[in-house]
């Protein structure tokens, strides 16, 4: 596994001039409305309740506990200079903006990369009143202080928080935020309140480790990334596989992310949507929020 993301390292240094060619020409580009705007507010205390904000970036309510999956707001993600950063344009705007939907009881932050770790978008989120999970040597980035709590978790290791336990687990990824700091950890999640059991899959490559989360009852919605597997397929799955990795873990819905919102690869912002449904066949009313903005529902 080091030996590619060695590889992955080198590629990205030599690919740096048609990277910053890239930047200078999104930045004449306008960003996208969000086809949909989800009515959170308007959301029962009872249920499991989801809107696609865009990228990774969940709102989940479940009877009534909220959860913010990889928050990423920022119209650019990169290395931020004061006010000014460095990276890739959005092509889509968030569904919802920040001041505009209740403070989660929870941040669920998979690992430190940063269209998954948005300081700028964690900085307007700090409260005191959500606690925040993530991965391991990574709460260094946060402002620690300025939220309820803040919980590293290793492969295995579980909290609580208020009705709800977390479960990390281990994924096929990596952590490392700049080129040095490979001590960082990265995970999946497993989140059980109540009647509910919801995975949140980060980011990962194709890995059995799903299976683990077989249990008595079924993952009622798992969170599956589905984009920028070419020519990152050593790092990220692809949809066929996204969709394996879900039935593994035995879940009823398959909430598709981490694609539409930012151009990562060079499969385009359409294709794995289309890939996914494709291999689902039939069954492909399981996929759910096609778009960002959508909102599901079960009771």
């Amino acid at each position: 596994m080091a030996n590619g993301f060695l590889g992955l390292a080198n590629y990205a240094v030599k690919m740096a001039p048609q990277f910053l060619e890239r930047v200078s020409e999104e930045s004449k580009r306008p960003i996208l409305p969000a086809p949909q705007r989800p009515r959170i507010h308007d959301w029962p205390q009872t249920g499991l309740h989801a809107a696609w904000i865009g990228h990774s970036t969940v709102f989940l309510s479940i009877d009534g506990f909220t959860v913010l999956t990889d928050p990423v707001f920022s119209s650019k993600i990169g290395i931020n200079f004061g006010a000014m950063t460095i990276g890739l344009k959005r092509l889509v705007e968030p569904a919802v903006q920040v001041s505009a939907f209740p403070r989660p009881d929870l941040i669920l932050l998979s690992h430190a990369h940063m269209d998954h770790f948005d300081l700028p978008s964690l900085r307007r989120l700090g409260n005191r009143e959500s606690t925040v999970v993530t991965a391991a040597s990574t709460s260094d980035l946060l402002r620690i202080s300025h939220y309820r709590g803040v919980h590293e978790l290793k492969w295995n290791e579980s909290v609580q928080v208020g009705p709800a336990s977390i479960r990390a687990f281990e994924v096929k990824h990596w952590g490392a935020r700049m080129r040095n700091d490979t001590h960082r950890g990265y995970n999946g999640y497993l989140i059980e309140s109540g009647r509910y059991r919801v995975v949140f899959a980060g980011d990962t490559a194709h890995t059995d480790s799903f299976r683990q989360l077989r249990g008595n009852r079924p993952i009622n919605l798992a969170i599956m990334p589905i984009g920028a597997y070419n020519p990152w397929i050593h790092v990220h799955c692809n949809p066929e596989q996204a969709l394996s990795m879900a039935e593994d873990a035995g879940a009823e819905l398959v909430l598709p992310v981490h694609h539409k919102t930012f151009e990562l690869g060079r499969e385009g912002p359409v294709e794995p949507l289309e890939r996914l449904l494709q291999a689902a066949g039939r069954s492909d009313y399981r996929v759910v929020l096609r778009d960002i903005g959508q909102e599901v529902h079960r009771f």
